[in-house]
C-alpha cells in the first residue's frame, strides 16, 4: 500500500530549524517513540487549524482535542471510539483517532446507552442548564482585568490589614483566565458529541433500511432548523432592511471609517432609531469573528466595527438591486418535508415510526452541532483573546517585548514564569530579567513561525489503514478511504477537475474566487464560486453572494457543508487541493450532487482577478 511520508521525512523549511523547541514537549513527535508513532496514521486538521501555530495559540488545539476525547472515552463511553491523539508537526496539527479494543466494546455498550439515554430524555432541561453555566463562565471571564500593581500599597490596605501588594491579582487572573477557557471547552463537547451521535444513529438507520440512499438526502432531512449561529448574520440583514426603510443608504459609502459613518447616521432623520437597533445587536451577537476563534489574530466584530458595517453596506446594495438576502427557509423546509415524506412511504408502519423518532431526535440535536460555535469558538475565545492582548500589552509596557501582541510567541506556562518575573522585580524594587531575555527569544520564534508558513502541510502521515471507518473522522473531517487514495494519487488529473464529498446538492457554473484567508472574503463578488482551504461559519454574509462553495477539507457535517445546505448552495468538500489547484477567475462547474468540480475552458473573468500575478497566470 502507498504511504504518506513519515514525520521525520518531511523537510524542515529553511529558517525553521529548531522549530520543535517553541512548542510544549508533549505536542511534538518524540525520537524515543518513533517506532510507535510511525505506525499510526495521522491526518492534518487544516479544517480547524489552517495556519501555523504561534506557541500560545496551541491552547485552543489542546483544550479542544482533549475535551473532545474525554467525552468519547470517559463521559459517554462511546463503544467504538475513544479520543484522538494529536501532535504538532512543522507548525500544523495532525490527528490520529484512537479505537476501542474489540474485547472492550461489549462492556461499554450498557454504559453508553444509559448515559446518552439520560441526555436525550432530558434534552431541553439539560441544554438550558448548559446555556446558564456557559454564560456564567463568559461573564466571569469578561470581568477579569490585567493592571500593573500599584507603586505604593494604599494606606487603606495597611489600615485594613490586607497584607498583599496587588500583584497577586495578575497571577490569580491569569490562572483564572486559563481555567475558565478550559471550563467552557469542556462544556463545548457535552452536547456536540451527542448531536453527532443522534445524527449518526439516524444516518446508520437510513443506510440500513434504504441501502442506496445518498448521504445528502439524509442530511437534507434535518435541514431548515433554526440555528443561533446564523443570528449574527441575521442581525446584520435586519439592520440593512432598517437602513433602507429609513432611507439611510447614502451614509454607508465608507464603512471602513466607522466614526464618520456612525456620526452621519446619527445626524440623519431616523438615524437614532437605526443606531438603537445597532447597539442592541452588538450584545451578544457581535462577539463574532471572521476567522474561527483559534488564533490570536482573528478579528472580532465588536473590536472591528468596520467589518459588520461593511457587511451591512453590501446587504443594503443588494436590497437596492432587488435581491433576496434572507435564507430561503420556506424552500429548505419544503424540500426537507418532501424528501422525508417520499422515504416514509417506502416503509411499513412500525419501521416508519422508528424512522420518525430517529429523525426527530436528530433534528432536535442537529442545531447544536453549529450553535456551540457561537458560544465557544466565537464568544468565549473572543473574550479570551481580548484578555490575552491586554496582558501582552502590559508586558510590552514593561519592556518584555516590542510589540503589543508578542506574548503569543510564549507558551502559556512560560507566560506564568514571565508574570512572576514581572511582579518579582516590581515587588523588590529591582529590574525584571524579562526585558533582556524575551525580546531575543520572541524575535527568533517569529522567524521560525514565518519560515514554517512557507510550506503547506502534508495532508497525512505514515501508512493509512485499508479503510477509514471511524464515523466522526468521516462525517466531520471528510477523511474517507476515497479521499486518502486521492491524496496518495497526487494531482495528476487535477488540471481538468477534482473529486470531493457531495456535501450539498445542485449544479452551477461560475467564476472561481480563491480565498486563502478570512481577511480576503471581502473580495468575493456576486455570483462567484468560493474556493477555500476551509470556510468558517462566520462567513455567512458572503454565502448570499456566492453560487457554490468548494473546500480542501471537510465532511458531511463540516461547517461548510452545513452552512451551504442551509443556504441551498451546492458544495463539494474534502477535495484535498482545490485552493491550490484552482485559480481566481477560472470558470468552474460545481456538481454538489456528485461531488465533482470541473475546470472548464470557458471564459476567464477579468473582473474576478485583482492580483497582478494571478491575472498574468489566468488571462
Amino acid at each position: 500500500m502507498k504511504s504518506f511520508p513519515k514525520p521525520s521525512e518531511l523537510p524542515v523549511p529553511a529558517g525553521a530549524e529548531g522549530w520543535e523547541k517553541i512548542y510544549p514537549y508533549y505536542l511534538v513527535f518524540q525520537d524515543k517513540l518513533k517506532a510507535e508513532e510511525d505506525e499510526k496514521f495521522w491526518f492534518c486538521d487544516s479544517q480547524h487549524w489552517p495556519t501555523v501555530f504561534k506557541p500560545f495559540e496551541t491552547i485552543g488545539a489542546e483544550f479542544a482535542v482533549k475535551c473532545l476525547g474525554q467525552y468519547n472515552a470517559r463521559h459517554l463511553m462511546i463503544p467504538t471510539a475513544q479520543g484522538i491523539d494529536y501532535r504538532i508537526h512543522l507548525g500544523y496539527l495532525y490527528m490520529s483517532p484512537i479505537p476501542v479494543p474489540e474485547e472492550d466494546i461489549p462492556a461499554r455498550v450498557p454504559e453508553f446507552e444509559a448515559r446518552i439515554g439520560h441526555y436525550f430524555q432530558n434534552w431541553e432541561s439539560l441544554l438550558a442548564q448548559w446555556h446558564t453555566k456557559v454564560k456564567d463562565t463568559l461573564y466571569e471571564m469578561e470581568a477579569l482585568e490585567f493592571e500593573h500593581a500599584p507603586d505604593i500599597v494604599p494606606m487603606q490596605d495597611i489600615l485594613d490589614g490586607v497584607g498583599k501588594d496587588g500583584s497577586e491579582k495578575l497571577l490569580e487572573n491569569y490562572d483564572r483566565l486559563i481555567q475558565l477557557a478550559y471550563q467552557n471547552w469542556q462544556y463545548h463537547f457535552e452536547f456536540l458529541n451527542l448531536g453527532y451521535i443522534a445524527y449518526l444513529d439516524f444516518f446508520n438507520f437510513c443506510k440500513e433500511v434504504f441501502p442506496n440512499i445518498p448521504d445528502q438526502n439524509i442530511a437534507v432531512m434535518v435541514q431548515g432548523e433554526d440555528m443561533e449561529l446564523f443570528r449574527p448574520d441575521d442581525e446584520l440583514k435586519q439592520l440593512a432592511v432598517k437602513a433602507v426603510e429609513l432611507n439611510l443608504q447614502k451614509h454607508f459609502t465608507d464603512p471602513d471609517n466607522v466614526e464618520a459613518t456612525l456620526a452621519a447616521i446619527a445626524a440623519a432623520e431616523g438615524g437614532q432609531e437605526w443606531l438603537d437597533q445597532w447597539e442592541q445587536a452588538q450584545d451578544p451577537w457581535f462577539n463574532f469573528t471572521i476567522g474561527n476563534g483559534f488564533y490570536g489574530h482573528d478579528k472580532y466584530w465588536r473590536d472591528h466595527l468596520e467589518i459588520p458595517l461593511g457587511f451591512i453596506a453590501d446587504y443594503i446594495h443588494r436590497l437596492d438591486q432587488g435581491q433576496q438576502i434572507l435564507r430561503p427557509m420556506a424552500e429548505l423546509v419544503a424540500e426537507r418535508e418532501r424528501i422525508v415524506a417520499e422515504y416514509q412511504e417506502l416503509l411499513d408502519a412500525d419501521t416508519a415510526a422508528v424512522f420518525d423518532a430517529k429523525r426527530a431526535l436528530a433534528a432536535t440535536a442537529y442545531p447544536y452541532v453549529e450553535n456551540h460555535n457561537f458560544y465557544i469558538e466565537h464568544w468565549t475565545m473572543g473574550i479570551f483573546w481580548r484578555k490575552v492582548r491586554a496582558l501582552s500589552k502590559l508586558f510590552a509596557e514593561a519592556g518584555f517585548w516590542p510589540e503589543d501582541d508578542d506574548m503569543l510567541y510564549l507558551s502559556r506556562n512560560e507566560v506564568r514564569d514571565a508574570l512572576f518575573d514581572l511582579i518579582n522585580g516590581h515587588g523588590i524594587g529591582a529590574k525584571a530579567i524579562g526585558p533582556v531575555y524575551w525580546p531575543d527569544v520572541v524575535a527568533e520564534r517569529k522567524e521560525i513561525v514565518t519560515a514554517l508558513k512557507q510550506a503547506r502541510p502534508a495532508p497525512a502521515l505514515n501508512t493509512p489503514p485499508e479503510a477509514i471507518t471511524e464515523p466522526f473522522t468521516r462525517m466531520l473531517w471528510g477523511i474517507t478511504t476515497e479521499q486518502v487514495q486521492q491524496w496518495l494519487a497526487g494531482d495528476d488529473d487535477a488540471e481538468s477537475g477534482l473529486k470531493g464529498m457531495a456535501a450539498s446538492p445542485g449544479t452551477v457554473e461560475g467564476y472561481a474566487r480563491v480565498v486563502m484567508d478570512a481577511d480576503d472574503i471581502g473580495q468575493v463578488q456576486q455570483g462567484e464560486i468560493l474556493v477555500a482551504p476551509v470556510t468558517a461559519p462566520s462567513w455567512g454574509p458572503i454565502f448570499g453572494k456566492i453560487k457554490a462553495a468548494v473546500t480542501d477539507i471537510g465532511g458531511m457535517m463540516s461547517h461548510a457543508a452545513i452552512v451551504c445546505r442551509e443556504y441551498a448552495l451546492p458544495a463539494v468538500t474534502g477535495t484535498g487541493s482545490a485552493s491550490t489547484t484552482i485559480q481566481t477567475g477560472q470558470y468552474l462547474r460545481v456538481n454538489g450532487t456528485a461531488g465533482t468540480v470541473e475546470i472548464l475552458d470557458g471564459p476567464t473573468s477579468e473582473d474576478a482577478v485583482t492580483d497582478p500575478a494571478v491575472a498574468e497566470a489566468v488571462l
